[in-house]
């Protein structure tokens, strides 16, 4: 009876190692080592207006981090969809600012934390479909028999 006992506390105690050494590589985030993983970590945060505050469109922000991941100046829209109106631009304004205050401190390498330092970032949200590209009409390259 006491061998059974102590094979359950040898188990707890390395089912409680295991938990423990999981939180804390869950704790620090996966650092960013190219800047791929930066507009993927970015588009990750994203979360657009519902439907029923705004309809769907396309908006660019320019942001720009210092080596630490934190934003750096202010960001700047630099494009919205032509066919958006008013309420729908300052939905999806205050969407990019949430995703980046949601976002920020990126947690950059110190590699790729000093490759970006200054250095501006336009990154573009699209949430409506794009509209099927019509097939070019190639009639040059077709024979024809006479």
């Amino acid at each position: 009876m006491r061998s059974a006992r102590r094979r359950r506390f040898v188990w707890f105690a390395a089912a409680l190692v295991w938990l423990a050494s999981d939180v804390s590589l869950s704790a620090q985030p996966q650092q960013l080592n190219t800047l791929k993983d930066v507009f993927a970590k970015l588009h990750s945060c994203w979360q657009p207006p519902p439907v029923s505050r705004a309809n769907p469109m396309d908006i660019t922000v320019i942001v720009s981090f210092n080596r630490e991941g934190a934003i750096l100046g202010q960001p700047r829209i630099t494009y919205e969809s032509a066919n958006a109106g008013e309420n729908d631009r300052v939905a999806y304004r205050i969407a990019v600012m949430e995703t980046l205050q949601r976002c920020t401190p990126l947690p950059f390498t110190e590699g790729l934390g000093g490759a970006v330092a200054g250095r501006p970032f336009a990154v573009t949200f699209r949430t409506r479909k794009r509209p099927p590209k019509p097939e070019e009409t190639r009639a040059w390259l077709i024979q024809k028999i006479l």
